[in-house]
């Protein structure tokens, strides 16, 4: 039975319903957990650094206030389809967490750090970034920022006034996403799709668009774009989109 498991710190766990556990303050560094569920769980305060998640159904479920530094997530479904919610983190450590094809559809990550995280292969469509922080500060003067999404679905994110210049979103589908007011000067976005984007006010001075899908980029619109990189190609692209009839010769 659910309530008869003794979660502990360093606990391993494998295929347990664990939905109706008293999750809140508690210290869970380390725990493991395989083939598990959560569903509709309260994890408020809840201490999980280092945790190992690997093919759990975390369903329903919110993360408030709560610890989640270095843990690591692996093919872990959040979402649930049917009424086209996703997991919450709200206020909570994110900082150098792992996810690696992970299924977070319609995600709400609020006002949680997320420095030096990674996403690889994971589906975000539709997920919210509501004033995530992915700077960490090295000094009175110095804030440095970090985030990762390696092949990732992002169509429909909301990733509006995102503080995240030289961030890597290699790869990733960004169709239709909210990248508004969004700093991301000398960010790594080679590869990545970007039609129908939202981009005005948006920072891409220094940006590496090598190999993207720029059409239907405006460039009049952004708030910076000096020293964006592009190729020759892309060129076409983006000066149609301007009004510019271009010629082969």
């Amino acid at each position: 039975m659910t309530e008869e498991i003794d979660l502990q710190a360093g606990a391993v766990v494998t295929g347990s319903d664990l939905s109706r556990v008293d999750w809140a303050e508690r210290d869970l560094t380390d725990l493991v957990l395989t083939d598990c569920t959560l569903l509709e769980a309260q994890l408020s305060a809840v201490i999980l650094q280092g945790a190992r998640f690997k093919a759990c159904r975390i369903i329903g479920c919110r993360f408030a206030h709560s610890d989640l530094r270095e843990a690591v997530f692996e093919d872990c479904d959040f979402s649930d389809p049917e009424n086209h919610a996703g997991v919450q983190f709200a206020f909570s450590r994110l900082e150098e967490a792992r996810f690696s094809r992970c299924n977070l559809a319609f995600a709400d990550i609020d006002r949680s750090s997320l420095y030096a995280a990674e996403f690889r292969g994971c589906n975000l469509r539709g997920a919210r970034f509501h004033r995530a922080d992915f700077g960490r500060a090295f000094g009175a003067k110095v804030v440095r920022s970090s985030v990762t999404f390696d092949s990732c679905m992002l169509e429909l994110a909301d990733l509006s006034e995102a503080l995240a210049p030289e961030c890597d979103f290699r790869m990733s589908r960004l169709r239709e996403a909210d990248l508004r007011g969004a700093n991301l000067e000398g960010a790594d976005l080679r590869d990545t799709d970007l039609f129908q984007a939202l981009t005005a006010d948006a920072r891409l001075a220094g940006a590496d668009l090598r190999g993207a899908e720029v059409s239907g980029l405006d460039l009049t619109a952004l708030a910076s774009r000096e020293g964006m990189k592009v190729t020759l190609d892309q060129q076409y692209a983006l000066l149609t989109a301007l009004g510019v009839d271009v010629h082969a010769e």
